[in-house]
């Protein structure tokens, strides 16, 4: 699934300068969430978030991931300086 999910969104993520650096797919509080942790030379705010959200939702959405086909909750965030 993470090695499906990386290429498929590879090219428009990297069109605005960001990177996968990282993604789970894991219960949190009993929730299925799936977690991509982002990288970019440049800041990674809220704002970029919110449009990387709006480039993965469509493309997430269409493939044919089986753990994906029930309701689960989308978790963007950057890596983070502690985790180099």
């Amino acid at each position: 699934m993470k090695e499906k999910i990386i290429e498929e969104l590879k090219v428009p993520l990297e069109e605005i300068g960001v990177i996968i650096y990282d993604i789970q797919f894991e219960k949190e509080d009993g929730v299925d969430t799936l977690f991509i942790k982002l990288d970019s030379e440049k800041e990674i705010d809220t704002d970029t978030c919110e449009k990387v959200a709006k480039i993965i939702n469509p493309i997430i959405d269409n493939m044919d991931i089986e753990e994906l086909k029930g309701e689960y909750v989308l978790d963007i965030c950057s890596k983070g300086v502690n985790n180099e």
